[in-house]
């Protein structure tokens, strides 16, 4: 039976391994870049978009998946998962996307925590990140309702898009956020520019919820977990 204990494991490793992937690469794809900066971007959005999907696939059936504490509290606002729940689940996805962090940068011969050095600042960026985690929630809710079986390759397919239509690389998730202002590496943010970012995340994915009770005047009494609905019984 995937009790809340259980949930709670599960979004803290998947939530690990989805910064684990996002930092790893970053430090990988700069190292073979050979200074060209799209490349390792490429580098990053790939591995990125592929982890996501499997990371969804993998936990998606134990816990929601939902990796993001934007995605938490949206899913709360729609009863999908309660208060209580989500109040697990938030801590374990930041205490989890640290560790993550830290795996990478052991598995690079870097010290454990560094913290960035890397500015991600002005308008531009923050109303990117609104941009990002709305359009990331108005995936998940449009997918997830009735074809819940193509939300990890639709959520992937979008953050792995997003990294490129925005001007932040769309982080859309505030956990992630947190982790990466850690790791001064090709990944990373200034602890400064974080609670910005976080507070558009957060109004993002507010503003896709809102747009989709409208869309959908149903959408709280079918909105169960959302990405691949967890089966709690199971």
């Amino acid at each position: 039976m995937h009790t809340l204990p259980r949930r709670v494991v599960a979004e803290f490793f998947g939530t690990g391994f989805l910064v684990a992937a996002v930092v790893g690469s970053g430090i990988m794809g700069e190292r073979l870049a050979g200074g060209n900066v799209a490349i390792a971007l490429l580098a990053n959005t790939i591995a990125t978009g592929a982890a996501l999907a499997a990371l969804i696939f993998t936990f998606g059936p134990i816990s929601g998946a939902h990796l993001n504490p934007a995605v938490t509290l949206a899913d709360a606002m729609e009863r999908g998962v309660s208060w209580t729940v989500a109040a697990c689940y938030i801590p374990a996805q930041c205490a989890g996307a640290i560790c993550g962090a830290i795996v990478a940068h052991l598995m690079f011969a870097l010290p454990a925590i560094s913290v960035s050095h890397h500015a991600r600042s002005g308008s531009a960026q923050v109303f990117s990140e609104f941009v990002a985690t709305f359009g990331l929630l108005c995936v998940i809710w449009g997918c997830s309702r009735q074809h819940s079986g193509i939300v990890p390759f639709a959520v992937a397919a979008y953050i792995t898009a997003a990294y490129w239509f925005t001007s932040s690389t769309s982080f859309a998730n505030p956990a992630v956020s947190i982790a990466r202002s850690l790791s001064n590496t090709f990944a990373g943010i200034r602890p400064l520019d974080v609670p910005l970012f976080v507070t558009a995340q957060l109004g993002g994915a507010l503003a896709a919820t809102l747009l989709f009770r409208w869309l959908v005047p149903t959408l709280a009494t079918t909105a169960k977990e959302i990405l691949v609905p967890a089966n709690p019984s199971a």
